[in-house]
C-alpha cells in the first residue's frame, strides 16, 4: 500500500475527526499514531480504543468520535466491555466476513506503511510519500531543553524560604510550617544551522519543515548554510508551513549552491553567536560535511562554538547508512569539537534528534 494508506488510516482519520468538531491537536494525533504502533492494528477494536483514549478530550467528543470512526473505517464502533458479551456474535460476524477482513487488512497495511515511512531514507521517497512525511512532521511535539535559572520559585520541598516563612508568622502571630523554595528552570536556547547546498538537496526541504515545527514550539534560531549565511528564524515562525517555507526560500539566495561551512559558521558566531545566540545553547548543525572552503577555518570555528555552546550536535544524513565512515573533510575537521554525531535521514532519526535536544 502506498503513502495514501497512511493518511487514510491514521493522519487522515484524525483530520476528518477534527473537521467533525473534535479538537484533536498535533499532540493528540502524535499520541494516536504512537498508540496504534504499539497495538495489533489488525484488530479494529484496538484502533478504536487507541483513538478514543488519545483523540477525545471531552465527554461531548465521544458521539462525534463514534460517528467519524464508523464513517471512516466502516462497520460499527466497538462497544464498552460490559456490553461486549451481548454483541459478541455480531462483532465476530463483522470481523469474520469479507468486508471485515478488508477493513482490518487496510488498517494493518496503513499502520505498516507508517512504520516503513518512519524508517525510510528521505532522499528515496516518492512525491506522495513526501507529502505524507510532511503530515507526520507537522504532528511532531518537540519539548525544549531546560536549564536552571538564577531566580528561585516556591516548592513543596527544598531549601527553606526564610522570607516567606517569616511573613506567614507575622501574619498569623504564631509558628507556621516552613515554606520551601527551589531553583527555577527556563527553556534553553536551541540553534539550528541547516546546510542547503547542492549535496544536501534531497534533505534540505524536510529539514526546513522540521525546523518550522521546532520554531513554532520552542525558542530557536534557524540559519541556512551554503556559500553564505542566511537567518530564516522570522520566516519560519509563520503558522502555515507552506507560507513559511516559501518565505524562507525567497530569503535564501544560495539554495543548491556550494558549501563554505567554515566561513558561514564564522559569520554566525561573529554576528549572533558571540553576542548571545549560541551562549549556553544547544547548537545543531545539519550538513553532510562536504567543505569547499578552508577546513582549518572550520576546525577553528567549531572549537570556538564549542566554548560558547552548552552542546554541539552534528546531524549528517549519511551517518545513518550502513558502512558510513566520517571521512568528509568538514566532518573530519569538526569532529573533535562535537558532542554527538547523529543521522538525520529519516523521520525516526529526527525523533532521536528531538530527544537528544530535550535531554541536553
Amino acid at each position: 500500500m502506498t503513502g495514501a494508506g497512511v493518511s487514510n488510516g491514521l493522519v487522515g482519520f484524525a483530520r476528518a475527526l477534527r473537521h467533525g468538531g473534535v479538537a484533536c491537536g498535533p499532540d493528540r494525533v502524535q499520541a494516536f499514531v504512537a498508540a496504534v504502533g504499539c497495538l495489533d492494528v489488525a484488530r479494529q477494536e484496538d484502533v478504536y480504543w487507541a483513538g478514543r483514549v488519545t483523540l477525545c478530550g471531552e465527554p461531548e467528543d465521544l458521539p462525534r468520535y463514534d460517528a467519524a470512526f464508523a464513517a471512516w473505517f466502516g462497520g460499527v464502533p466497538p462497544v464498552p466491555p460490559r456490553a461486549r458479551a451481548r454483541r459478541a456474535g455480531h462483532l465476530a460476524a463483522l470481523g469474520g466476513g469479507a468486508a471485515g477482513r478488508s477493513r482490518t487488512s487496510a488498517l494493518k497495511v496503513a499502520a505498516s506503511d507508517v512504520e516503513v515511512l518512519r524508517r525510510k531514507d528521505i532522499a528515496t521517497l516518492s512525491a506522495a510519500e513526501k507529502r505524507h512525511l510532511d503530515e507526520l512532521l507537522a504532528v511532531l511535539a518537540p519539548v525544549p531543553p531546560t536549564r536552571r535559572a538564577l531566580r528561585r520559585t516556591p516548592a513543596r520541598r527544598g531549601a527553606i524560604d526564610a522570607r516567606r516563612t517569616l511573613r506567614d508568622m507575622l501574619a498569623t502571630g504564631e509558628a507556621v510550617r516552613p515554606r520551601h523554595r527551589r531553583r527555577a528552570t527556563r527553556p534553553r536556547k536551541v540553534v539550528l544551522l541547516i546546510d542547503v547546498s547542492g549535496s544536501m538537496k534531497p534533505y534540505a526541504d524536510a529539514l526546513l519543515r522540521f525546523a518550522h515545527v521546532v520554531a513554532r514550539r520552542m525558542p530557536v534560531e534557524v540559519c541556512t548554510l551554503g556559500t553564505r549565511l542566511t537567518r530564516v528564524t522570522r520566516q519560519l515562525r509563520h503558522r502555515d508551513p507552506g507560507q513559511a517555507l516559501a518565505a524562507a526560500a525567497r530569503a535564501v539566495p544560495d539554495f543548491e549552491g556550494g558549501t563554505r561551512l567554515g566561513e558561514t559558521l564564522k559569520v554566525f558566531l561573529d554576528r549572533w553567536g558571540q553576542r548571545g545566540a549560541a551562549r549556553r545553547a544547544v547548537v545543531v548543525i545539519c550538513s553532510d560535511g562536504w567543505e569547499r572552503g578552508d577546513t582549518a577555518l572550520l576546525a577553528e570555528q567549531a572549537e570556538r562554538l564549542k566554548r560558547l555552546a552548552h552542546k554541539v550536535v552534528w546531524v549528517n544524513p549519511h551517518a545513518g547508512h550502513a558502512g558510513y565512515e566520517p571521512v568528509q573533510s568538514g566532518i573530519v575537521a569538526a569532529l573533535p569539537h562535537l558532542d554527538r554525531l547523529l543521522a538525520g535521514h529519516s523521520l525516526d532519526t529526527l525523533h532521536a534528534l528531538l530527544e537528544e535536544v530535550r535531554l541536553a
